[in-house]
């Protein structure tokens, strides 16, 4: 696979790396708190689909979002976005429970998304939803500024099922994801099984993204640097599955530094 592999050490459930110092101050934060969401109301309230075959449905165990059926179909994607934006350094609190048994594809959080400027594709993506019935992956990396995190994450294609963790920039370079992976892939071993609840909590500072991974037996800290690309630091946050994919999602929590 491309990119840099992470050294991890497996201590007492506890993957300790270098980040987990580094996460803890940034977590340490004066962060005030300024979007919540426990996932059992209408989801409409805060936020808007894009895709036309995929589902959203609430109940008292969260927000389930389910992507259609049909492989390399790209009608069948959906990223479901906030209607709030946020700006500068942010983390970003959730629940995330694997319903699907696919070893394809992957889960994305989108943050600080905004359109190109260019053309059609305004700033404000809410002025071109229309483009986006058809949410194909091209539509985002061609035509939006944000940051990626791939995870619960599989390969399309080939015998390799290793599951990975990857940072993207997008860079509305015209040559598609090329150039945007930021710093390291990391290569979970047993986390997000189908079933299993993970707490999520990503943390942007400057140009540093932090991402804790913690389930009932064993948590994982993850740091994914951008040295080189230019920075983004606002718009909306967006969750996405890709085709087949299906995903529990609860107490959604956005902070900012006070």
């Amino acid at each position: 696979m491309e990119g840099f592999i992470c050294c991890l050490v497996l201590i007492a459930g506890v993957i300790f790396s270098d980040n987990t110092m580094e996460f803890n101050q940034a977590n340490d934060a004066q962060w005030v708190q300024v979007f919540a969401d426990d996932c059992t109301g209408d989801w409409n309230d805060k936020w808007f689909l894009d895709g036309e075959i995929a589902s959203v449905e609430n109940s008292t165990d969260g927000m389930k979002l389910a992507a259609g059926p049909q492989f390399l179909n790209d009608a069948h994607h959906m990223v479901l976005w906030t209607k709030q934006e946020f700006s500068g350094d942010i983390k970003i609190e959730f629940n995330y429970t694997k319903l699907d048994f696919e070893t394809r594809c992957v889960s994305i959080l989108y943050f600080h998304a905004t359109g190109s400027g260019d053309g059609p594709y305004a700033k404000d993506i809410t002025k071109w939803n229309e483009l986006r019935r058809i949410p194909a992956m091209k539509m985002y990396f061609n035509h939006m500024n944000l940051y990626h995190i791939s995870f619960a994450a599989f390969p399309n294609f080939g015998a390799e099922r290793e599951q990975y963790i990857r940072g993207r920039r997008y860079i509305l370079s015209g040559a598609g994801l090329k150039n945007t992976d930021l710093i390291p892939d990391y290569f979970p071993q047993d986390f997000f099984e189908p079933g299993v609840k993970h707490h999520i909590t990503v943390i942007k500072c400057g140009k540093e993204i932090f991402m804790r991974v913690e389930n009932p037996a064993q948590t994982l800290v993850c740091k994914m640097s951008n040295p080189d690309l230019p920075d983004t630091n606002e718009g909306r946050i967006g969750l996405r599955q890709m085709y087949m994919r299906t995903a529990l999602f609860s107490d959604v929590k956005v902070y900012q530094v006070e």
